[in-house]
């Protein structure tokens, strides 16, 4: 009978270590809320209450005000703040931890809410700029630490699966707070343009407040269980100090680099908002914020299922990814374009009832189509950057602070009254043309993480085969490789 030599005792084989993220630890008993699918239902229910239903409220376009330029105004001062907060959020997060920091980004929202409730109601403005400085700053600690714990907690083989549920549920707060808003603002009387009812702010204000105690239900990632006894790496610096000479040293690697201009542009296209206050009643808006969170869903699926599909490489999923992702974005802006154009000579108002509003609804379902689909992949991409935890944080506070500062650009640029919105178009299309080419040479440069430890893998079981092959003419005992396991890609 051949001798079994464990890879352990293996010379050959000790050098050829397994990475720490992918090499599963003897499986023992887990803790149902120190799994991932737990934590991926925590981080998605307060990324359902807390930035989906804000996004509930601005898929009415303007906040659901009756003009957009106080709303986009404030808006601006959001991501503004957001984007400052959002890069040096990294730091913060690995030092006091993600769960603290999820908390810290929850507790914003509900105030951005009220103040749209004194606007509405009493007219108030100094309270939806107060707002909407703490929305801002909260914002920016909650997207630093919500990225990562999305991409850095699931098991390498689950990120898109486990992104794509945190996705749904983010998505899922406009669903259930448009229904909330086409309940409240669905009678005739609302055919017109004007603004929603006040008491839409207050059912997403008591929900906003819920998000707070459940993100302290957030395991550390060092307790997380994975399925596949892996472990979540972290190695966050020494101080302060070491955590903003580490981001310094995130921010100039030529994969962040190039990653910047489209970071910057995916989210330009705030014109949208505009679009619908100028072309939409209420009512419509209503309708329009409920039903298009459908085809957002939808496109997440597509993208998400492409992403975990494990008859290709993760290298391949990410190139054929990006090219549908571009062809997207082609049929959405020269649809979005045309139909613009018509609307610039005729300025019609739609309620849901009128033969144009299919045609005007679909330039704003495609837009959001072709913007999920690029989320999806790029925080994909993101996340096979890196192994550390602490280093996942700090690429997606820096990236995801770029998007916050496209938006507020993008806001500030539509508090004005553009003709028929060819200068916000206009900037929105040239950002998209000129990040194509960086955005490509990133993906085309970039080496997964887990493609590297499939061609380790690969180079080992060859090892072992060829030990396997070698026997003496006297009957010597062939050895056989015993190979760690490891989880398949």
């Amino acid at each position: 009978m051949p001798e079994i030599v464990p890879a352990d005792k293996n010379p050959k084989l000790q050098t050829q270590d397994a990475l720490p993220s992918t090499e599963p630890a003897p499986r023992s008993h887990r803790t149902w809320y120190r799994t991932t699918l737990f934590n991926a239902f925590v981080i998605g229910i307060v990324g359902f209450m807390a930035p989906g239903l804000w996004n509930a409220m601005n898929a009415l376009g303007a906040g659901g005000a009756r003009e957009p330029y106080l709303v986009n105004a404030a808006n601006a001062l959001v991501f503004a703040l957001m984007g400052f907060l959002c890069l040096f959020g990294a730091p913060i997060a690995n030092r006091i931890g993600l769960a603290w920091t999820l908390v810290l980004g929850a507790v914003g929202y509900p105030i951005y809410s009220a103040g749209l409730y004194c606007n509405n109601r009493f007219g108030n403005v100094w309270f939806v700029l107060v707002g909407a400085a703490c929305c801002g700053i909260s914002a920016g600690l909650f997207w630093a630490s919500e990225g990562a714990i999305a991409l850095g907690y699931p098991e390498p083989s689950k990120r898109g699966r486990y992104m794509n549920i945190w996705l749904w549920f983010r998505t899922g707060g406009p669903l259930v707070g448009g229904a909330i808003v086409l309940a409240l603002n669905s009678s005739p009387d609302k055919a017109g343009k004007g603004a929603v009812g006040y008491q839409t702010y207050l059912v997403f204000i008591a929900l906003q407040c819920l998000s707070v105690p459940i993100a302290l239900a957030l395991s550390p990632p060092e307790k997380v269980q994975r399925g596949d006894g892996s472990k979540v790496i972290v190695r966050a610096e020494k101080n302060f100090k070491a955590e903003f000479v580490a981001l310094g040293k995130a921010s100039m690697q030529r994969n962040v680099l190039l990653l910047l201009p489209i970071f910057w542009t995916a989210y330009f296209n705030q014109y949208s908002n505009n679009f619908q206050a100028a072309y939409f009643g209420v009512r419509a808006r209503a309708l329009i914020g409920f039903v298009s969170n459908f085809g957002t869903l939808l496109s997440s699926q597509i993208i998400s299922t492409w992403l975990d599909n494990k008859r290709f490489s993760v290298k391949e999923r990410i190139s054929y990814g990006f090219w549908y992702v571009v062809v997207l974005h082609v049929v959405a802006w020269v649809y979005g374009w045309v139909t613009q154009e018509k609307y610039t000579r005729t300025n019609p108002i739609f309620d849901w009832t009128d033969s144009g509003f299919v045609e005007g609804f679909f330039v704003l379902l495609l837009w959001d189509f072709a913007r999920q689909a690029l989320q999806n992949w790029l925080y994909y991409l993101l996340s096979t950057s890196t192994d550390n935890m602490s280093e996942l944080t700090r690429f997606c506070g820096i990236l995801h602070g770029q998007e916050s500062f496209g938006q507020a650009v993008a806001f500030g640029l539509n508090t004005q009254r553009w003709k028929g919105g060819r200068v916000p178009l206009g900037v929105t299309t040239v950002l998209l043309v000129l990040s194509a080419f960086p955005t490509w040479l990133a993906q085309h440069e970039h080496q997964p993480i887990e493609a590297a430890d499939a061609d380790g893998k690969a180079e080992a079981e060859l090892d072992a085969s060829d030990s396997r092959k070698a026997s003496s003419d006297d009957g010597a005992a062939v050895t056989v490789v015993q190979q760690p396991k490891r989880e398949k890609l």
